[in-house]
Parts: structure tokens; C-alpha cells; sequence
């Protein structure tokens, strides 16, 4: 997979910016369906020069909700996401300033 689709933008919660701020550095981030967790850490190595630990992914399903005539509507739509652990020595990563080097 191409390593400049991968990441496709950060999970900003509450529950994310704890994660962040805590002793464990993981960052949580939208990833494309098909990114696998190599394809994660290979992208965050090359375009932010992070020293990644673990990389956990999750599916997440979409949230629907009934509407008239037994149709459905869908809320969120389904995705995937990575929670990345970094190194204690790795530098911090800014998701929110990706530019792909020429």
C-alpha cells in the first residue's frame, strides 16, 4: 500500500488526548481499511521519524439508526483505527502537519 494513504488524520477525544498526555505516548489516528500494522509504523517512521513501539488496530463498525418505512440511516460511517505506541526516547508527533517530502 502506498505509505502516503495510509494516515488519514488523528482521532481528536477526550479519551485520545489522555492517552497522549499520559507516561505511554500513544497517539490515536484514522487509518485506511485495507493499512495493515506494518504499513502503519513503516509511514510514521518515514514522514515523522517516530520510533514506534506497538501498533494496535481496530475495526470500527457503523452506527445506524432505523428511519421510516424499516429503513436504515447510517450515523458513522465504519473505519479503522490505530492506537501507536511510541518508543520513551522516540520525538513526539504532530498528526496535524502531515506534508508528503517531494
Amino acid at each position: 500500500m502506498e505509505l502516503t494513504q495510509v494516515i488519514l488524520g488523528p482521532i481528536v477525544t477526550e479519551k485520545a488526548e489522555r492517552l497522549k498526555a499520559s507516561a505511554h505516548h500513544t497517539y490515536t489516528m484514522r487509518v485506511h481499511p485495507h493499512a495493515t500494522k506494518i504499513d502503519v509504523k513503516n509511514a510514521l517512521r518515514r514522514f515523522y521519524e517516530a520510533d514506534v513501539q506497538t501498533v494496535r488496530i481496530v475495526k470500527v463498525a457503523a452506527k445506524t439508526r432505523p428511519i421510516q418505512a424499516g429503513g436504515t440511516m447510517e450515523k458513522r460511517h465504519a473505519g479503522k483505527k490505530a492506537l501507536v505506541t511510541l518508543k520513551p526516547k522516540s520525538k513526539p508527533i504532530d498528526l496535524a502537519s502531515f506534508e508528503v517530502p517531494a
